[in-house]
């Protein structure tokens, strides 16, 4: 049985899928691929459709990963039915969730950078425009989630 993943942000172009492809390349190069499916969505739906945004598919390009195809959607219910962990971007992400999906009664509701050892917020690029702050925030957290997961 597949562990199934939703990263979530405010849009779903920048980081959720950029967390999204992160953790696609980790468990593709820790052999466990075939165990995950991992997607992205976001709260609102103000970039329903739209590819990811142009600096951060950049940014992951500059790390060999494409993000070919991928295209902004938002959240449902049924996503929360669905996926087995689902990954806020940050607090404001947390409190829409709440507002779409109401109470987390299963506990499938994290934030990414809880797993790592400084628990917060990943960098807003929308708002920073530091694309490789974000990169590093989204890579460790992402780590961290697998090394937590422990796919061995």
């Amino acid at each position: 049985m597949k562990t199934k993943i939703l990263f979530v942000c405010h849009g779903n172009i920048c980081r959720s899928p950029m967390a999204e492809f992160v953790m696609k390349r980790l468990v593709s190069e820790a052999g466990c691929g075939d165990r995950f499916e991992i997607a992205s969505a976001a709260t609102s739906t103000e970039e329903i459709g739209n590819p990811v945004y142009p600096p951060a598919r950049r940014k992951l390009a500059e790390h060999g990963i494409s993000c070919d195809g991928k295209r902004a959607r938002q959240i449902t219910l049924e996503d929360y039915l669905y996926y087995d962990v689902i990954i806020a971007m940050d607090r404001n992400n947390l409190r829409n969730l709440r507002r779409l999906l109401g109470e987390d009664t299963e506990g499938k509701i994290s934030l990414l950078m809880d797993y790592t050892v400084r628990p917060g917020d990943v960098a807003d690029p929308w708002y920073t425009g530091d694309f490789e702050a974000t990169w590093r925030d989204v890579l460790e957290g992402c780590q961290g989630l697998l090394a937590a997961l422990d796919v061995r």
